[in-house]
């Protein structure tokens, strides 16, 4: 396996697959957008700063990637930036790979001059937690529960 990670930006081939597997994974926050209108947003986000996203490859082949995202939480604009739309194929998972792509996105932001990143997850506090981050807060969103986390960089 010849493992790299890279921005999306500049493998934008990737772009409407990975925003696909995004819209599948979390769709109870996408059942108001179709699917090739948050395709258009994701792909215009890579040039934008919306939604700058570290992909993981093996050779051309996608297997995960993670975003920097400018505003994931429409309800908490006063916040960010975001650590979002994380997602590794389930074919790659157990090596690893989310952890490097959200060290990745923590390194990239920390380069940009952020001292504090934050994110939301319905189910994976636990996770997030053991690496650093901290529970800010619990809230109801998309009629399910979710948790607001943060990490000083």
């Amino acid at each position: 396996m010849s493992l790299h990670l890279d921005w999306l930006a500049a493998h934008m081939q990737h772009s409407d697959r990975y925003a696909a597997w995004i819209h599948q994974q979390f769709h109870y926050e996408y059942a108001d957008q179709p699917l090739a209108q948050w395709q258009r947003e994701f792909a215009e986000g890579q040039s934008n700063g919306e939604w700058s996203c570290l992909i993981a490859m093996d050779g051309e082949r996608l297997l995960g990637g993670a975003a920097l995202a400018r505003n994931d939480l429409t309800d908490r604009a006063d916040l960010g930036p975001w650590l979002a739309c994380v997602f590794v194929d389930p074919e790659a998972r157990g090596r690893g790979l989310a952890e490097q792509l959200i060290e990745g996105i923590c390194e990239a932001a920390k380069q940009r001059g952020v001292s504090r990143l934050y994110l939301h997850t319905q189910d994976k506090h636990d996770y997030y937690g053991k690496r650093g981050w901290q529970l800010l807060e619990g809230f109801q969103a998309w009629e399910k529960q979710q948790w607001l986390m943060v990490r000083d960089l």
